[in-house]
């Protein structure tokens, strides 16, 4: 067993020491924003040491963990893709894509987020949402400004 393998096509490896403030890293078997990181050195045959605290890009819950500066990390590949808001049905989005194929799998966000999407499709009003996407999971993350 590998952690973090089972998402092979969608992370790729980077180096621990490679990894900067407000980039992307698997931690914990989750995608997160890197909020924060610190190298230390150990003793005289230690090898430096990275000091990583994320926040997970769905949920924003909070994780840290600490590497080796020399060991290979995944990053997450993450996609933002736009779509129109059709109807919010049990908690579900309904999404139009650029294509026309309608995506319903996303679940509407908590928070002020859910609530301001909420408002607008309830006042009639066209809704564009960017979505982000990783490891197979996604998140409706803002309203596009409309044109």
């Amino acid at each position: 067993f590998q952690p973090g393998r089972r998402w092979a096509s969608s992370t790729y490896p980077m180096q621990c020491s490679a990894r900067r403030k407000n980039g992307f890293v698997v931690l914990k078997g989750q995608p997160c924003k890197i909020v924060e990181m610190s190298t230390s050195k150990t003793g005289e045959h230690g090898h430096a040491k990275v000091h990583l605290v994320g926040t997970d890009i769905f949920t924003g819950k909070t994780y840290e963990d600490i590497y080796p500066s020399t060991h290979n990390m995944d990053v997450p590949n993450i996609k933002r893709n736009d779509y129109q808001l059709i109807c919010i049905q049990d908690g579900y989005l309904s999404l139009l894509t650029e294509t026309g194929e309608v995506r319903e799998d996303l679940k509407l966000p908590e928070g002020e987020l859910g609530k301001e999407i909420e408002g607008k499709y309830n006042a009639g009003e066209d809704v564009p949402l960017s979505v982000m996407c990783a490891m197979s999971e996604g998140c409706a993350v803002a309203i596009k400004p409309c044109k």
